[in-house]
C-alpha cells in the first residue's frame, strides 16, 4: 500500500492512504491520524490500511478526493531517529543525522549564501517499526515498514568542520510488496532518475548498494533497539559505470577532477536550481511521486 501525510497546520499532519497510481487518496481518520501511530501499532493497523487501499484502488472508497503531491509533507516529518551510512572497509557504518524537521519533496532548498558548497544527494530510505537490539539481517529486513525516496541535503562551509545535513524526503511512502519482483534481498533493483533543471544527471540501479536495507538495520541495532519510526537512507548511490550518471553533484566533480586534473567544471547548487528525484517500477508506473526542490 500507498501512505502520505498531507499538511494540516499540525506539527504531524494527517495520514493518508494514496492509490497505486498515485490519482486519488483518502484521510485514514477512524483508523490512524498520524503515520507514527501507524508505526507504532502496525500489526494491528496496517490491516485496517491495506483494506482501505484497495477499496480506493477499485474505485469505491466513498470520501476518495484527487492526490495532490505539493500538499503533502515527508510522510514522517519528524522521526525518533535517522541514520545515515557509509561504505567502511569493514562493512557499513551508520552515523545519526537530523530528523526532528523532515523536509517534504516541495520543500525549497535554503542555501546559506552564494559562497556556500552546497550539494545534494538522491537515494531511498526505509522506515523500520521496532528492531530487537542485536537483530539479524532477516530479523532486520521483516522489520522493514516503507520505502521512500530521500533527498540528503549536505552544506560544506569552508569555516565549518563538519558538513550541515538535512533530508527531504518524497511525498509517498510504499511498503515493500508494492515493488514487486524487484524488491530482492533488502534491495530495490529499480533505477533511480535524477535531474538537475531538468537536465537528466543520473540512471543510477538501486540495486548496485553495497549492503541490503537489513545489513543496515542489523548494524545500527547493535548495541541498542530501534524504535518504530527509525528513517535509515541509502543515497547518494554511486555506480558501477559512470556513464549511468550521478546522484549527487560530488561524485560528479570527483570523476572531473580524477578525468581532467583539473578543477571541476560543474558547480554546486546554485540559487533557483531545480533537482528533481523519482523511481518508476519495472511497469513504467511512478512509484513514490517526485522529489522536486527549488534552491531558493
Amino acid at each position: 500500500m500507498k501512505l502520505a501525510t498531507y499538511s494540516d497546520g499540525s506539527r504531524d499532519g494527517q495520514l493518508l492512504v494514496v492509490s497505486r497510481d498515485l490519482e486519488n487518496a483518502h484521510y485514514a481518520t477512524g483508523i490512524a491520524d498520524r503515520m507514527q501511530q501507524a508505526l507504532d501499532d502496525w500489526n494491528f493497523i496496517a490491516p485496517q490500511l491495506q483494506d482501505l487501499y484497495e477499496t480506493l484502488n477499485h474505485g469505491k472508497a466513498r470520501h476518495a478526493f484527487p492526490f495532490e503531491a505539493a500538499r503533502c509533507l515527508a510522510p514522517l516529518p519528524r522521526a525518533y531517529q535517522r541514520l545515515g551510512c557509509m561504505q567502511g572497509k569493514d562493512g557499513p557504518r551508520m552515523f545519526q543525522a537530523a530528523s526532528d524537521a523532515l523536509l517534504g519533496a516541495r520543500s525549497p532548498i535554503g542555501a546559506a549564501d552564494d559562497a556556500a558548497e552546497l550539494d545534494f544527494g538522491a537515494g531511498l530510505a526505509i522506515i523500520t517499526g521496532d528492531v530487537p537490539q542485536g537483530a539479524t539481517p532477516e530479523q532486520g529486513q521483516d522489520a522493514i515498514r516503507l520505502l521512500t525516496l530521500i533527498n540528503t541535503l549536505a552544506l560544506h562551509a569552508q569555516d565549518m568542520t563538519s558538513e550541515a545535513h538535512a533530508a527531504a524526503l518524497g511525498p509517498v511512502a510504499l511498503t515493500p510488496d508494492e515493488l514487486g519482483a524487484a524488491w530482492q534481498d533488502g534491495r530495490a533493483h529499480l533505477t533511480l532518475g535524477v535531474a538537475l533543471n531538468g537536465r537528466k544527471l543520473g540512471l543510477l540501479d538501486m540495486g548496485e548498494m553495497h549492503c541490503s536495507f537489513g545489513q543496515r538495520i542489523a548494524v545500527a541495532a547493535r548495541l541498542r533497539p530501534l524504535s518504530a519510526g527509525t528513517i535509515i537512507g541509502c543515497g547518494p548511490i554511486r555506480g558501477a559505470d559512470r556513464a549511468h550518471g550521478f546522484a549527487c553533484l560530488a561524485h560528479k566533480r570527483q570523476a572531473e577532477a580524477e578525468q581532467d586534473g583539473a578543477a571541476p567544471s560543474t558547480p554546486w547548487l546554485r540559487a533557483d536550481d531545480v533537482v528533481r528525484i523519482e523511481m518508476k517500477g519495472r511497469d513504467g508506473q511512478v512509484l513514490f511521486g517526485a522529489i522536486e526542490q527549488t534552491v531558493v
